[in-house]
Protein backbone atom coordinates (compact mmCIF):
# COMPACT_ATOMS: atom_id res chain seq x y z
CA UNK A 1 0.00 0.00 0.00
CA UNK A 2 1.33 3.02 -1.09
CA UNK A 3 2.15 5.47 2.22
CA UNK A 4 0.01 8.55 2.80
CA UNK A 5 1.11 12.17 3.18
CA UNK A 6 0.78 12.24 7.04
CA UNK A 7 -1.34 16.12 8.15
CA UNK A 8 0.47 18.32 10.47
CA UNK A 9 -0.86 18.45 13.56
CA UNK A 10 -0.25 21.23 16.77
CA UNK A 11 2.87 18.63 18.55
CA UNK A 12 4.41 18.83 14.77
CA UNK A 13 4.61 22.72 15.15
CA UNK A 14 5.84 22.37 18.93
CA UNK A 15 8.36 19.97 17.81
CA UNK A 16 9.78 22.05 14.80
CA UNK A 17 9.66 24.89 17.38
CA UNK A 18 11.92 23.64 19.40
CA UNK A 19 14.04 22.05 17.03
CA UNK A 20 14.35 25.76 15.56
CA UNK A 21 15.33 26.78 18.70
CA UNK A 22 17.76 24.26 19.53
CA UNK A 23 19.29 25.02 15.98
CA UNK A 24 19.85 28.69 16.30
CA UNK A 25 20.93 28.31 20.19
CA UNK A 26 23.80 25.84 18.77
CA UNK A 27 24.96 27.92 16.72
CA UNK A 28 26.16 30.61 18.91
CA UNK A 29 25.14 33.38 17.35
CA UNK A 30 22.51 36.16 18.47
CA UNK A 31 19.47 35.68 16.03
CA UNK A 32 18.19 35.13 12.77
CA UNK A 33 17.99 36.39 9.31
CA UNK A 34 14.64 35.57 7.06
CA UNK A 35 14.19 36.78 3.56
CA UNK A 36 10.31 37.63 3.33
CA UNK A 37 8.78 37.79 0.42
CA UNK A 38 4.97 37.80 0.77
CA UNK A 39 4.62 33.66 -0.06
CA UNK A 40 3.63 31.68 2.86
CA UNK A 41 6.79 29.31 2.97
CA UNK A 42 8.88 32.71 4.11
CA UNK A 43 6.00 33.62 6.41
CA UNK A 44 5.98 30.08 8.63
CA UNK A 45 9.42 30.11 8.90
CA UNK A 46 9.08 34.17 10.29
CA UNK A 47 6.38 33.41 12.92
CA UNK A 48 7.99 30.14 13.68
CA UNK A 49 11.40 31.91 14.55
CA UNK A 50 9.93 34.43 16.52
CA UNK A 51 7.79 32.10 18.62
CA UNK A 52 11.13 30.17 19.08
CA UNK A 53 13.71 32.47 20.10
CA UNK A 54 11.69 35.85 20.50
CA UNK A 55 10.46 38.48 17.99
CA UNK A 56 13.35 40.62 19.35
CA UNK A 57 15.85 38.08 17.36
CA UNK A 58 13.83 38.29 14.39
CA UNK A 59 15.21 40.43 11.06
CA UNK A 60 12.98 39.77 8.76
CA UNK A 61 14.30 41.34 5.17
CA UNK A 62 11.66 42.46 2.08
CA UNK A 63 14.28 42.40 -0.96
CA UNK A 64 11.92 43.38 -4.08
CA UNK A 65 13.03 43.90 -7.54
CA UNK A 66 11.40 45.12 -10.49
CA UNK A 67 9.25 42.06 -11.11
CA UNK A 68 7.81 42.07 -6.80
CA UNK A 69 3.71 42.82 -7.10
CA UNK A 70 2.92 45.93 -4.89
CA UNK A 71 1.15 44.27 -2.98
CA UNK A 72 3.96 42.45 -0.82
CA UNK A 73 5.08 45.65 0.41
CA UNK A 74 2.08 45.88 2.49
CA UNK A 75 1.53 42.30 3.28
CA UNK A 76 4.97 42.13 4.47
CA UNK A 77 4.71 45.01 6.46
CA UNK A 78 1.67 43.91 7.85
CA UNK A 79 2.82 40.85 8.82
CA UNK A 80 6.55 42.00 11.05
CA UNK A 81 4.56 44.69 12.43
CA UNK A 82 1.36 42.48 14.39
CA UNK A 83 4.72 39.94 15.30
CA UNK A 84 7.00 42.40 16.84
CA UNK A 85 9.81 41.68 14.68
CA UNK A 86 12.16 43.75 12.75
CA UNK A 87 11.88 44.98 9.16
CA UNK A 88 14.22 46.53 6.69
CA UNK A 89 13.16 46.99 2.96
CA UNK A 90 16.48 46.52 0.76
CA UNK A 91 15.80 46.79 -3.13
CA UNK A 92 17.95 44.04 -5.08
CA UNK A 93 17.25 45.80 -8.32
CA UNK A 94 19.98 48.22 -8.57
CA UNK A 95 22.61 45.15 -7.72
CA UNK A 96 20.60 42.94 -10.56
CA UNK A 97 20.71 45.17 -13.45
CA UNK A 98 24.70 46.12 -12.76
CA UNK A 99 25.16 42.04 -12.67
CA UNK A 100 22.66 41.92 -15.81
CA UNK A 101 24.59 44.17 -17.33
CA UNK A 102 27.79 42.59 -16.93
CA UNK A 103 26.66 38.68 -17.92
CA UNK A 104 23.89 38.84 -20.30
CA UNK A 105 24.86 37.63 -24.07
CA UNK A 106 21.76 36.76 -26.54
CA UNK A 107 21.62 33.25 -25.35
CA UNK A 108 20.15 34.81 -21.42
CA UNK A 109 16.51 33.27 -20.89
CA UNK A 110 13.95 34.57 -17.80
CA UNK A 111 15.73 31.65 -16.03
CA UNK A 112 19.30 33.21 -15.99
CA UNK A 113 18.06 36.77 -14.82
CA UNK A 114 15.96 34.86 -12.32
CA UNK A 115 19.18 33.28 -10.56
CA UNK A 116 21.00 36.64 -10.65
CA UNK A 117 17.99 38.22 -8.89
CA UNK A 118 17.66 34.76 -6.23
CA UNK A 119 21.71 35.33 -6.00
CA UNK A 120 21.52 38.76 -5.12
CA UNK A 121 18.90 38.29 -2.35
CA UNK A 122 21.18 35.90 -0.88
CA UNK A 123 24.75 38.22 -0.44
CA UNK A 124 21.96 40.57 0.64
CA UNK A 125 21.10 37.83 3.73
CA UNK A 126 24.59 36.56 4.52
CA UNK A 127 25.82 40.46 4.66
CA UNK A 128 23.43 41.07 7.66
CA UNK A 129 23.77 37.92 9.03
CA UNK A 130 27.16 38.60 9.54
CA UNK A 131 27.26 42.62 10.63
CA UNK A 132 24.98 41.55 13.10
CA UNK A 133 25.88 38.25 14.15
CA UNK A 134 23.31 36.09 13.08
CA UNK A 135 22.30 32.50 10.91
CA UNK A 136 20.46 33.17 7.75
CA UNK A 137 16.87 30.91 8.24
CA UNK A 138 16.00 29.13 4.79
CA UNK A 139 12.29 28.80 2.72
CA UNK A 140 12.68 26.17 0.81
CA UNK A 141 9.87 23.49 1.54
CA UNK A 142 10.74 19.30 1.08
CA UNK A 143 8.65 19.67 -2.78
CA UNK A 144 10.90 22.47 -3.82
CA UNK A 145 14.10 20.62 -2.27
CA UNK A 146 13.03 16.98 -3.93
CA UNK A 147 12.91 17.93 -7.64
CA UNK A 148 15.45 21.19 -7.13
CA UNK A 149 13.39 23.70 -8.13
CA UNK A 150 15.48 26.76 -6.14
CA UNK A 151 18.57 28.59 -6.66
CA UNK A 152 21.62 26.99 -5.72
CA UNK A 153 23.44 29.59 -3.65
CA UNK A 154 20.52 31.69 -3.85
CA UNK A 155 17.21 30.79 -2.39
CA UNK A 156 18.75 27.60 -1.79
CA UNK A 157 21.29 28.64 0.76
CA UNK A 158 21.46 29.25 4.50
CA UNK A 159 22.34 28.03 7.54
CA UNK A 160 19.25 26.52 8.93
CA UNK A 161 16.50 24.94 6.59
CA UNK A 162 13.19 24.52 8.99
CA UNK A 163 11.44 22.82 6.32
CA UNK A 164 13.36 20.28 4.97
CA UNK A 165 11.36 17.35 4.86
CA UNK A 166 7.62 19.65 5.12
CA UNK A 167 6.09 19.32 1.64
CA UNK A 168 4.22 22.39 0.40
CA UNK A 169 0.79 21.27 1.03
CA UNK A 170 2.02 20.59 4.79
CA UNK A 171 3.25 24.21 5.07
CA UNK A 172 -0.24 25.21 3.74
CA UNK A 173 -1.64 23.27 7.18
CA UNK A 174 1.14 24.41 8.94
CA UNK A 175 0.10 28.04 8.13
CA UNK A 176 -3.03 27.20 9.18
CA UNK A 177 -2.17 26.33 12.82
CA UNK A 178 0.19 29.74 13.68
CA UNK A 179 -2.34 32.12 12.63
CA UNK A 180 -0.65 32.92 8.98
CA UNK A 181 -3.34 35.34 7.29
CA UNK A 182 -5.70 33.55 4.90
CA UNK A 183 -4.68 35.89 2.28
CA UNK A 184 -1.09 34.80 2.28
CA UNK A 185 -2.27 31.13 2.21
CA UNK A 186 -4.62 30.98 -0.95
CA UNK A 187 -2.19 33.16 -2.67
CA UNK A 188 -0.48 31.29 -5.79
CA UNK A 189 3.11 30.22 -4.99
CA UNK A 190 5.58 32.57 -6.79
CA UNK A 191 9.64 32.88 -6.39
CA UNK A 192 8.98 36.09 -7.81
CA UNK A 193 11.97 36.45 -9.96
CA UNK A 194 9.99 37.91 -13.17
CA UNK A 195 6.55 38.96 -13.79
CA UNK A 196 3.80 37.03 -13.98
CA UNK A 197 6.03 33.73 -12.86
CA UNK A 198 4.14 31.08 -10.79
CA UNK A 199 5.53 27.91 -9.39
CA UNK A 200 2.60 25.48 -10.49
CA UNK A 201 3.15 26.70 -13.93
CA UNK A 202 6.88 25.78 -14.04
CA UNK A 203 6.76 22.76 -12.57
CA UNK A 204 4.00 21.44 -14.77
CA UNK A 205 1.84 20.29 -12.19
CA UNK A 206 -0.33 21.51 -8.76
CA UNK A 207 1.49 20.59 -5.12
CA UNK A 208 -1.80 18.83 -4.73
CA UNK A 209 -0.97 16.65 -7.35
CA UNK A 210 2.83 16.68 -6.53
CA UNK A 211 3.20 16.20 -2.79
CA UNK A 212 1.84 12.43 -2.68
CA UNK A 213 4.41 11.79 -5.75
CA UNK A 214 7.53 13.26 -3.67
CA UNK A 215 6.04 11.29 -0.66
CA UNK A 216 5.69 8.11 -2.56
CA UNK A 217 8.66 8.00 -4.58
CA UNK A 218 10.75 8.85 -0.87
CA UNK A 219 8.65 6.33 1.05
CA UNK A 220 10.72 3.80 -2.12
CA UNK A 221 7.32 2.63 -4.11
CA UNK A 222 7.08 2.24 -7.94
CA UNK A 223 5.67 4.16 -10.27
CA UNK A 224 3.07 1.77 -11.01
CA UNK A 225 2.32 1.54 -7.23
CA UNK A 226 2.27 5.41 -7.04
CA UNK A 227 -0.37 5.87 -10.33
CA UNK A 228 -2.80 3.02 -8.91
CA UNK A 229 -2.95 5.45 -5.78
CA UNK A 230 -2.77 8.94 -7.01
CA UNK A 231 -4.25 8.94 -10.42
CA UNK A 232 -1.30 10.73 -11.84
CA UNK A 233 -0.32 9.26 -15.07
CA UNK A 234 3.11 7.17 -14.99
CA UNK A 235 4.83 9.44 -17.76
CA UNK A 236 4.45 12.67 -15.21
CA UNK A 237 5.56 10.17 -12.39
CA UNK A 238 8.47 9.29 -14.28
CA UNK A 239 9.42 12.75 -15.15
CA UNK A 240 9.12 13.49 -11.86
CA UNK A 241 10.87 11.01 -10.43
CA UNK A 242 14.02 11.63 -13.06
CA UNK A 243 13.52 15.51 -11.73
CA UNK A 244 14.47 14.40 -8.26
CA UNK A 245 17.74 12.13 -9.36
CA UNK A 246 18.71 14.39 -11.37
CA UNK A 247 18.82 17.87 -9.23
CA UNK A 248 20.74 15.40 -6.42
CA UNK A 249 23.76 17.80 -7.05
CA UNK A 250 21.64 20.75 -5.34
CA UNK A 251 21.02 18.84 -2.37
CA UNK A 252 24.43 17.87 -1.48
CA UNK A 253 27.82 19.65 -0.23
CA UNK A 254 29.88 19.91 -2.98
CA UNK A 255 31.98 16.82 -4.47
CA UNK A 256 35.65 16.19 -3.26
CA UNK A 257 36.99 13.81 -5.40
Amino acid sequence: MVSRLPKITDSDVVSLTERIRNAVGGTGCGGVVIGLSGGIDSAVVAKLCADAIGPENVLCVFMPSRATPAGDYRITKELCDEWGVEYRILDVQPAVDSLTAILTATTDTRLDRGNIVARCRMIVLYNLARKHDRVVMGASNESEIMIGYFTKFGDGACDISPLSGIYKTQVRQMAKLIGIPEEIIKRRPSAGLWEGQTDEEDIGITYDALDPVLYAIASGHSDAEIHNATNVSEDMIAAIRSRVVANEHKRRLPVRP
